[in-house]
């Protein structure tokens, strides 16, 4: 039997294994289906889901505050951030540029950490995040594709909003989602999500849909993977951990993703993205080995990192 803590050490993986195949999900399904429509179907199956468990569990309904905060963190976590990596291809960025950025959330994350909530970083967990950095520089580069020159100002803006967005939410979820349920929590994140792809949607999207197995089998792979498994991972993540530490697992996620590419797709994956990878992966090791290490000095056996 599994202690807590060692529960707890194998989330990060559990939801890197997950979130990585988020892009792979979108893969199948936007070839039949535009893309904030598809968010639009993801968070509205997703809300029934989390009905359901909610109706199951019948947890505490947290205060009308508290469900302000959460449809905040949804704003930012989902509606923003989903919904700007979608745009921001969508309108021609290429998606080896929008992941460069999106690069940069770790850094970014424990920058604002470091103001917001005096989250303090020593000297080999910095390290550990621009190891990171350039690991995912190198595994993105072989994918790169597209001329940005003629890409629209919108589309860097979309990246950008989407880059800052799943930093703040991150933290702001850490400072203002304690005491709440998780699929409490959760179910106020989606609603809010739902209503501004609902928007989205209706001002961008045509409507046209094809249905078919695969567009069905994407839907359900992100609904009941990505949007409920993967997302309430995250949480158990950001509650138990500092931001900084939670969002240097995020420089897995492109390595993962390009070696799920390769054996789904035959992508490119040569030496230098191996390379890249491994670099990725001794990079989050640097950077969450010194947290967990005083962790263990500090607190008395038995005891949380909450």
């Amino acid at each position: 039997m599994l202690t807590k803590q060692q529960r707890l050490a194998l989330v990060p993986w559990g939801f890197v294994g997950i979130w990585s195949t988020g892009f792979i999900g979108a893969k199948y399904a936007v070839p039949y289906m535009e893309p904030f429509s598809v968010l639009l179907a993801r968070m509205l199956l997703t809300l029934l889901v989390f009905a359901g468990l909610l109706w199951w569990r019948k947890p505490q309904w947290c205060s009308l505050p508290q469900a302000g905060h959460q449809m905040i963190v949804g704003f930012l976590v989902h509606a923003c951030y989903l919904g700007g990596v979608f745009a921001a291809i969508d309108w021609s960025l290429p998606a080896g540029v929008t992941a460069i950025i999106m690069g940069v959330q770790p850094l970014l994350t424990a920058f604002i950490g470091w103001l917001w909530l005096s989250e303090r970083l020593n000297l080999t967990q910095w390290i550990g995040l621009y190891l990171g950095l350039f690991g995912v520089l190198l595994v993105v580069s072989q994918n790169l594709t597209g001329d940005v020159t003629s890409v629209e100002p919108v589309a860097w803006i979309a990246a950008i909003i989407a880059l800052v967005a799943i930093s703040v939410g991150t933290l702001y979820q850490k400072r203002f989602g304690a005491g709440v349920d998780l699929m409490v929590g959760a179910f106020y994140q989606y609603l809010s999500t739902a209503i501004v792809m609902a928007i989205l949607a209706y001002q961008f999207d045509s409507g046209v849909i094809q249905w078919n197995w695969t567009l069905i089998g994407a839907l359900v792979w992100m609904v009941i993977a990505l949007s409920v498994i993967a997302i309430l991972l995250l949480l158990i993540m950001i509650r138990e951990g500092e931001a900084s530490k939670v969002a240097s697992y995020f420089y897995l996620v492109p390595p993962l993703t390009a070696i799920e590419a390769w054996l789904l797709f035959d992508e490119q994956l040569n030496l230098t993205a191996i390379l890249g990878i491994l670099v990725a992966v001794f990079g989050v090791y640097l950077a969450v080995r010194f947290n967990s290490n005083n962790k263990a000095v500090k607190e008395p056996a038995g005891k949380s990192d909450s």
